[in-house]
């Protein structure tokens, strides 16, 4: 990339003339396509999209149904994203100063957005979301996303991505940091920018990938340039640890949350014979939170979802039949999970609402009959 578009060290904090912003505008737009980074314009000077059509504006409607995109128009933003050289060409050839937004999701990457805004930190079960810190924990010069993120990579025994000259990582004008990462396998990561997504990775601390766009480095507002920094111009593949903290983090959408599934009958066989009545719930329990109680022996894996939809389906099933008094049963499975996984509530909550919800819906009697 530095050498497309000549973005080195030396050249990061010379004035750019207009005719070469115009000119790297273009460049880097081209360049970003053939990435497989569809991309869109930014008003000219601004971080957010050039503005939508006349008819557009005066008649909102959602972007699916528009007929500016297949006309090659660039309303509603990051939908508007392309891979055409020749649609590019038009854009930029004829609207020089627009910047270039890359749409996250479907150029397969995620990035990590580092904020540096002055702020007073929230409150400590605000800092790092799902991960109490304790009142002992002295978080003086606590002040911005670069702490956060060091503090939570270092409670994972993990390198700072801010840090991490392996991927591309791009200095915003306000002292923040975009670090690139591209997504490896079939998981679909959304953002925790925008109001009311209810997501954040850390305070000051966002994500962006699907549903949301990232400023191309190269960019010029009227705050500054996004500027590369380090020799890295490509996204190293998202690391394992911030996968899972993405995952913790409320930054998969709802339906990957497994469907809910019987129990196998060699499992429910061992959960019948364990039972025989109100009189056996501490042997029940521990027979149905035995496989869950397992995947806590290893820090990730061991397929914790469907082990813990599984057990959530059958005390479900076991309230249902009257084998299982409801809130004990509820508080012991969430116990278990919570050992097993510490730091995941969400994700844990919304696994066994939905493993309990079916299986409370198929009574699981001692005969092993349902009626």
């Amino acid at each position: 990339m530095s050498a497309d578009l000549g973005l080195s060290p030396s050249d990061s904090r010379r004035p750019a003339s207009k005719s070469s912003v115009a000119e790297l505008s273009l460049a880097t737009a081209r360049w970003c396509a053939r990435q497989g980074w569809p991309v869109h314009p930014l008003a000219p000077g601004q971080k957010t999209p050039a503005a939508n059509c006349r008819d557009c504006r005066a008649h909102p409607h959602p972007p699916a149904g528009c007929a500016c995109l297949p006309a090659g128009r660039w309303c509603h933003g990051f939908y508007a994203a392309t891979l055409d050289q020749d649609l590019i060409q038009q854009w930029w050839g004829a609207h020089p100063q627009m910047g270039i937004g890359v749409s996250c999701g479907p150029a397969g990457l995620v990035v990590i957005d580092i904020d540096a805004h002055p702020a007073e930190p929230p409150a400590r079960d605000r800092i790092l979301p799902g991960i109490p810190i304790g009142d002992h924990v002295d978080l003086t010069g606590l002040a911005s996303g670069f702490h956060t993120l060091a503090v939570l990579a270092a409670l994972r025994g993990q390198r700072n991505p801010a840090e991490d000259k392996a991927t591309m990582r791009v200095r915003t004008p306000s002292g923040g940091l975009h670090v690139w990462y591209r997504v490896t396998g079939s998981r679909r990561w959304l953002s925790s920018v925008g109001s009311g997504t209810g997501r954040a990775l850390a305070w000051q601390v966002d994500i962006r990938a699907h549903g949301s766009y990232i400023i191309a480095p190269g960019t010029t507002t009227h705050s500054g340039t996004y500027t590369p920094i380090g020799d890295s111009r490509e996204p190293a593949p998202l690391p394992e640890w911030l996968a899972q903290e993405l995952e913790r983090t409320g930054h998969l959408p709802a339906q990957t949350v497994p469907a809910p599934r019987q129990v196998p009958p060699r499992a429910q066989q061992a959960v019948l014979s364990a039972g025989g009545g109100r009189g056996r719930t501490s042997q029940t329990l521990a027979a149905v939170l035995a496989p869950v109680e397992a995947c806590g022996q290893v820090a990730e894996g061991a397929g914790f979802s469907d082990v813990l939809n599984r057990a959530a389906y059958t005390i479900g099933g076991l309230i249902a039949a009257g084998r299982l008094p409801q809130d004990e049963a509820e508080q012991a499975l969430r116990d278990a999970a919570a050992a097993a996984r510490p730091g995941q509530d969400r994700r844990i909550d919304q696994i066994i609402r939905s493993g309990l919800t079916a299986g409370l819906k198929n009574p699981l009697h001692a005969s092993g009959r349902r009626p």
